[in-house]
């Protein structure tokens, strides 16, 4: 009898499960402003080590941190990813995965490609996408979701969002597109118009992340790689791993940052005014290797990929190499951890979490799938003195990985509401978690 494809995969992933290396470096090496950074080990096969999806069992929430509560706000969405509180205390979620072919373009990754794949969709990333934008409303206050409906559909794998004036912009995986909004609006029959393109082809990231400039002039859009370290080739990498600025009026693009493998979160610092980033960074180089980072955003500045790492380290796998770039290449602010997957930021503007959670960036991070032991799969607080980071990572919600290791759930997007509470998109457990103040409801 021909063996059953899932006890085919069963079976490669138990063998890759021994494969590859483990973290070495003391807990907290990794973290923080000068993170130790350890040899590159590269190995034959990448290390696998993931907890597959599983979702929360019925009345299962994660655990808040000491002082904090939290509940979920809406239960059984589709793969929420993203969030957005428009003014009026709404709450829009973007129910998205990655793009159908044929928008992944056609390459041959041989028999690591297809274990990727396999890999991917065991962490709950194989679902399809709805390609939509769902409306919820706490009405009476209660921190649950008495309103809920289809805002925007027919959309292409969204993701960021952002309103401006009364416009709202969405980045499509391929496109920023717009489309008129009035306040308490529950569902948008407009056509979407389009802003500008974006990079797409190959799409090995595909989230596309967009903020808006503090006269609304410009959105600043997040445009992962489209490969691990330029192995499908440069001439697919243009206006890729960067911050793109858009004119909303012209549609006209020019590079803001460069040299950020996949960047997601993007906010403005509120006591500086100054553009701070998640990115993730590359893989297959050991389970320390290479930390993912909260950084500031530099106009002009090149951060390293695929060239180097953490400034001025070089990544011998890229050929041909280029000292030029290395030599420029600026260093992040912040490690976070090697593979942790840090998605969501918000900075603690308008949290009312009391004042351990007053000043700093809450990070979503969506955990590993190539690192011995897991790391992520939690959301993390970074206290900030004087516009930068001042400590250590504060855990804030957690609980996401059971004692079998399979995940209940993975958090992505992160944003304050109107009153003041953490909401938390979770795309395993198809859940927004909100997390307040233990004594306030």
């Amino acid at each position: 009898m021909r063996p059953h494809s899932s006890s085919i995969l069963a079976a490669m992933l138990f063998v890759l499960a021994g494969c590859g290396d483990k973290s070495t470096l003391p807990a907290g090496a990794g973290i923080g402003p000068n993170p130790q950074l350890p040899q590159p080990h590269k190995t034959l096969i990448p290390t696998v080590h993931i907890a597959p999806a599983k979702g929360w069992p019925a009345g299962a929430k994660p655990q808040a941190a000491a002082g904090l509560a939290v509940n979920a706000l809406a239960t059984g969405l589709d793969h929420p990813r993203w969030l957005y509180v428009l003014p009026n205390g709404d709450v829009l979620v973007a129910e998205s995965n990655k793009p159908k072919p044929p928008e992944e373009g056609k390459r041959n990754e041989g028999i690591r490609g297809w274990i990727m794949g396999k890999v991917m969709a065991k962490a709950g990333a194989g679902v399809p996408s709805a390609d939509r934008i769902t409306l919820l409303r706490d009405s009476d206050g209660d921190g649950v979701a008495e309103t809920r409906g289809v805002f925007m559909k027919g959309l292409h794998s969204p993701f960021g969002m952002a309103l401006v004036g009364d416009t709202l912009y969405v980045a499509n995986a391929d496109a920023i597109v717009r489309v008129p909004y009035k306040e308490g609006a529950t569902e948008i029959t407009d056509t979407p118009q389009q802003v500008a393109a974006l990079p797409s082809g190959i799409n090995h990231h595909w989230t596309k992340n967009i903020l808006a400039s503090r006269d609304g002039s410009k959105l600043y859009a997040t445009v992962g790689s489209n490969s691990n370290v330029g192995e499908n080739g440069m001439e697919n990498e243009v206006n890729r791993a960067a911050i793109l600025e858009v004119d909303v009026n012209s549609g006209a693009t020019r590079l803001f940052a460069s040299g950020l493998r996949n960047p997601n979160g993007l906010a403005w610092e509120p006591q500086t005014g100054v553009l701070w980033t998640v990115a993730n960074e590359r893989d297959e180089i050991g389970s320390d290797l290479v930390p993912d980072y909260l950084s500031s955003v530099k106009e002009g500045a090149f951060y390293g990929w695929p060239y180097s790492y953490y400034g001025q380290h070089v990544d011998e796998r890229v050929k041909p190499p280029r000292p030029d770039l290395v030599a420029k290449a600026t260093a992040p602010d912040y490690a976070l951890g090697a593979h942790v997957a840090a998605l969501g930021l918000s900075f603690a503007s308008g949290a009312q979490l009391g004042p351990r959670f007053a000043n700093g960036a809450f990070i979503g991070q969506h955990g590993s799938w190539n690192r011995k032991p897991l790391s992520g799969y939690n959301v993390v607080y970074v206290p900030f003195a004087n516009g930068n980071p001042s400590d250590k990572p504060v855990e804030v919600l957690t609980g996401f990985v059971d004692a079998g290791g399979n995940a209940l759930g993975r958090p992505v997007g992160v944003a304050i509401d109107k009153r003041g509470a953490l909401l938390v998109a979770d795309d395993v457990g198809n859940v927004v978690w909100r997390v307040r103040a233990a004594a306030a409801q």
